[in-house]
């Protein structure tokens, strides 16, 4: 009935697959949403700071925010060692990279992504009006540094969205290939969501490469996915013009003091994310039991598996029905994968005899 109202390029593009709630899944299964186990979203499963619950029960909410978010960026500057002005604030790391896109894509221009990875790169892309120009990992989700030149050097894209570590596969961007693509003068954004659990970052090349934008969340590190708070780190001159193009007020005084607090209490979230790495490995070891599983080691909280001799949706909807959500994927080229988001201890126990389960239930070809 509105279609023809709506914009022609966005009436058949896909929306983000987050769309069904875990609370309908579960109800959909015959699973009592208060027993899930949400091992689907990447979420912090230790939470946020304690003194994030004390912050949030003060505060001037009668009044608008302020707009530069300047004591968060002052607090994120000693965190990351740049100076203020070099730090973009957002509502969440989505609200970062669909701001990017905005600025520096939008109509009449190309942003280049290397699929698959993180979905919004290509949605915020598309939603402003640009086009994408896509390339393609290989197997083990390597991308060929070679066909990467080429399609730089032949389609001079506006941008070039890659994340280190990279969603779903959970690997780092290898230095060599940043650095190739820093030095054919291409803005490179690099989603550094998972910083925190990699101990990795290319945060040491901005002074010398205005070209380079990272992108980074409270989401996992901190436990602050509900309150949408991300950053991006890049050079002065595109921080202000990305504040122009930015609605006003547009990070709200909880994130703010959120993040404040996050930031004053970094010890603590910085042991949990120690705790959801040692779980990261004794899970990655675990899963390498089950023989229709291939687990990537991952530099995240998560581990994907490629899942061979079965179907895919079908162990999905297996542990579901045991009470476990994990990710699926509907796209052809990660359809035999599942993704697992690290939890608790008690959260692997619980997966390892749900998949145990499995296999006695079903066996190797009926699944």
């Amino acid at each position: 009935m509105i279609e023809r109202w709506l914009r022609a390029d966005l009436r058949d593009l896909l929306t983000y697959s987050m769309s069904v709630s875990p609370e309908d899944l579960a109800a959909a299964y015959g699973v009592a949403p208060d027993r899930l186990i949400r091992l689907h979203a990447n979420e912090n499963v230790y939470g946020p700071s304690p003194r994030v619950y004390a912050a949030l029960a003060r505060g001037a909410w009668h009044q608008y925010p302020d707009p530069q978010g300047r004591a968060l960026r002052r607090a994120l500057a000693e965190y990351t060692g740049l100076s203020p002005e070099w730090i973009a604030l957002g509502n969440g790391a989505d609200d970062v990279i669909d701001l990017l896109a905005r600025l520096l894509v939008g109509p009449g221009r190309t942003a280049l992504i290397v699929e698959p990875t993180f979905e919004m790169y290509a949605l915020s892309v598309r939603w402003h009006g640009g086009k994408v120009l896509t390339l393609h990992r290989d197997e083990a989700f390597r991308i060929s540094l070679a066909e990467l030149l080429e399609a730089v050097r032949r389609h001079r894209p506006a941008a070039v969205f890659l994340a280190s570590p990279n969603n779903p596969d959970g690997a780092l961007l290898p230095d060599e290939i940043l650095d190739a693509l820093l030095a054919e003068d291409v803005m490179v954004i690099v989603d550094e969501a998972y910083f925190e659990f990699s101990g990795h970052t290319f945060a040491g090349r901005l002074p010398q490469h205005p070209n380079l934008v990272i992108v980074r969340t409270f989401s996992k590190w901190a436990g602050l996915a509900a309150l949408r708070l991300g950053y991006a780190l890049m050079h002065p001159e595109l921080v202000r013009a990305y504040d122009e193009v930015r609605p006003p007020f547009h990070v709200n005084l909880a994130a703010q003091q959120a993040a404040l607090a996050s930031l004053e209490d970094r010890a603590y979230l910085l042991a949990n994310v120690a705790r959801l790495v040692a779980e990261r490995e004794r899970l990655y070891q675990a899963l390498q039991a089950f023989p229709f599983l291939r687990p990537f080691p991952s530099r995240t909280n998560f581990i994907l598996c490629r899942v061979i001799g079965r179907d895919a949706h079908r162990l999905w909807e297996e542990l579901l029905r045991r009470g476990i959500l994990i990710r699926r994927y509907t796209s052809p080229e990660l359809r035999d994968y599942l993704r697992i988001s690290v939890g608790r201890p008690e959260h692997t126990e619980a997966l390892l005899r749900a998949l145990t389960e499995i296999v006695e239930e079903i066996p190797h070809g009926h699944a």
